[in-house]
């Protein structure tokens, strides 16, 4: 465009040249002339003009030339409290945000079909968000971060009042006889533990006998047959759902119930409990072994690509999608939290948004925004030069006419 504008100009020189001669010839050349000298000032003014807002035209240091590169600085204060004032107001990005409906729009990104490439984005989205889990798992002290975890759980633990949670779910299973297992596994119990500890059964009753058990023998026999008698009981009330130790053992269970959610005693010595419990060293060292396993379980997941989280995230992902496309109301949530948010940020952080824009436009040398300026409005500009340069023609012809006929 500026070959053609420059090229423009050089016809009008020619021009004027040529019929500068052959005013006598014919009333005609008259008016070509004077189309093509008022076309050449008026070419050569907007010339002029265009390449004084970029440069000294000529390489002359004409005042008030080269006018972008001589006030760069002021130009970005400029643009920068333009973009303030009409851009990063609250009510102006409250207003743009209140017609956008960004929840329904991820959503649509989030379900799109493969065909159109969404879904080789959120397979990198994911196993992008899944790589930096496993590296930040990696990065961070193991120790430190499962203590960190630890302390958070310790620190919820011990605001939990656990002994009405016990009792209230003790006793919803008695009422739904979910207890029963409960029974079986405890009598089970009890006669692996008979068995393991028999010796140590005999060796109490051999030392409470006196001498003439111990020396008849008869010790024994009363050892065996308390052991025998302790497993057929056992037995007795694992076959036997109606056996009166069941009973017992169910009292005892609803009493336990009522006492861990009414009884300040009970529930005090479980509370008692559950702090020691906590700060026991051991579960302290139980804690760091599962986390651990945690932690590289996470990372080893983490990196696997088709099967492990980037997987998950990726199904994740697509569920809430689908949510967002067809729930209105989680949409509704979504797009006021994001208003918000925008409205927020253009308050909190705008002067800092418009110093950025300022400072990096300050920072470029005039080369280099003359260019950028030049590149974005340069054709329209050479545009101005091809009109100045006709408009200025038919001006000179009007003129023309107007003194040839006074």
């Amino acid at each position: 465009m500026r070959w053609t504008a420059t090229g423009l100009l050089a016809v009008m020189a020619v021009l004027f040249i040529t019929t500068h001669g052959l005013l006598g010839a014919h009333p005609a050349w008259g008016y070509v002339n004077a189309f093509a000298e008022a076309a050449m000032v008026g070419g050569l003014a907007d010339w002029f003009a265009v390449t004084a807002l970029f440069r000294h035209p000529l390489g002359l240091p004409i005042p008030h030339t080269a006018i972008i590169p001589e006030n760069k600085d002021r130009i970005a204060d400029t643009m920068a409290q333009f973009l303030r004032e009409n851009f990063l107001t609250p009510a102006v990005v409250a207003r743009r945000m209140s017609g956008m409906n960004v929840a329904r729009a991820v959503g649509d990104f989030l379900v799109a079909s493969p065909d159109k490439g969404e879904e080789d984005t959120r397979s990198r989205i994911t196993a992008g968000a899944a790589e930096l889990m496993a590296e930040v798992l990696e990065s961070l002290d193991p120790d430190r971060l499962g203590n960190q975890v630890r302390s958070g759980l310790a620190g919820q633990l011990s605001k939990l009042d656990i002994s009405p949670l016990a009792g209230r779910m003790l006793e919803n299973a008695m009422a739904d006889r979910r207890h029963l297992p409960l029974i079986d596994g405890i009598i089970r119990w009890s006669g692996l533990t008979l068995e393991d500890n028999e010796e140590m059964v005999k060796d109490i009753i051999h030392r409470r006998a006196n001498a003439v058990l111990r020396w008849t023998g008869l010790d024994e026999r009363i050892s065996a047959s308390v052991l025998d008698g302790l497993y057929k009981l056992l037995a007795e009330v694992l076959v036997d759902p109606d056996h009166p130790l069941r009973s017992k053992i169910e009292e005892g269970l609803q009493k336990l119930a009522h006492d861990l959610q009414h009884d300040a005693a009970t529930r005090e010595r479980v509370e008692e409990m559950k702090r020691d419990l906590l700060e026991n060293p051991a579960v302290a060292e139980w804690w760091m072994a599962v986390w651990e396993r945690i932690r590289l379980s996470l990372i080893r997941r983490a990196r696997e690509a088709d099967t492990g989280l980037g997987m998950e995230m990726r199904k994740g992902l697509a569920d809430l999608g689908e949510a967002l496309k067809q729930d209105e109301r989680l949409q509704t949530q979504i797009n006021r939290f994001a208003r918000r948010t925008a409205v927020g940020v253009a308050t909190r952080y705008g002067s800092e948004i418009v110093t950025l824009v300022s400072e990096t436009v300050k920072r470029w040398d005039a080369t280099t925004i003359t260019g950028r300026i030049e590149s974005a409005v340069g054709r329209d500009l050479q545009f101005i030069r091809i009109n100045g340069t006709l408009v200025g023609g038919l001006v000179g012809m009007t003129l023309h006419f107007i003194t040839t006929f006074l």
